[in-house]
């Protein structure tokens, strides 16, 4: 039961888009068996009584929606939408909200993010920056690499003077496992051009960020 469960989940990695033999995916296969069956046996279920027989059909399903990321390119979306500006001030969208993913334990990550940059010349849709994250929040993650690739993105196809990423999210393989601390949470930050050079230009992202969240319009 194992070895086909197992290579079930393999065979899900790879129609995703996912090299099931690279380093931060080698052991998801077999703790992806040990978790389901333990979930069920610990709590007194037989898996394959007649309710429970069907779950693992709906797990693809579910994850197959979970993982949709991988079918979409987000600098095509990005390059969608881009339009000529004079503006060079700060542009700045935050309290994007996402879930994801752990590729280590495939348990959910749930957070925000904040992004922002500088104009050079070009500005993108709003709208095309939370479909961006969600389309890398829709992989299978660990939350440093998702927030530079977000940074890379908007450097790559929008060519700013600086970008500002910020990254809070709660890991529930933290919460619901392991060390189970319930409401940690974690931030990781990428900073380009500008906002790496110009301290004034960094302060002033960290601040908006951080200033009070209450929008009444």
């Amino acid at each position: 039961m194992q070895e086909s469960f197992e290579n079930s989940v393999k065979n899900m990695l790879t129609i995703i888009g996912e090299d099931p033999n690279r380093e931060g995916l080698i052991k998801t296969p077999e703790r992806v068996f040990k978790a389901f069956k333990y979930m069920l046996t610990i709590i007194g279920e037989d898996p394959n009584r007649e309710g429970l027989i069907k779950p693992p059909e709906r797990v693809y399903k579910a994850f197959k929606f979970l993982t949709s990321g991988y079918e979409q390119d987000p600098k095509e979306v990005l390059g969608d939408a881009l339009f000529t500006s004079s503006n060079n001030e700060m542009v700045l969208m935050r309290n994007i909200e996402f879930y994801s993913l752990c590729e280590h334990h495939l348990l959910p990550i749930i957070g925000s993010v904040h992004v922002a940059y500088i104009p050079n010349g070009k500005v993108v849709g709003l709208s095309k920056i939370p479909r961006m994250v969600n389309i890398y929040a829709r992989r299978l993650q660990i939350q440093e690499q998702m927030t530079e690739q977000i940074a890379k993105a908007l450097e790559d196809v929008i060519a700013p003077k600086g970008v500002g990423v910020v990254v809070e999210a709660r890991h529930m393989c933290v919460e619901m496992r392991g060390v189970q601390k319930i409401n940690s949470t974690t931030t990781t930050s990428a900073l380009r051009g500008c906002f790496i050079k110009n301290a004034d230009t960094r302060r002033e992202f960290f601040s908006l960020i951080n200033s009070p969240r209450e929008t009444h319009f």
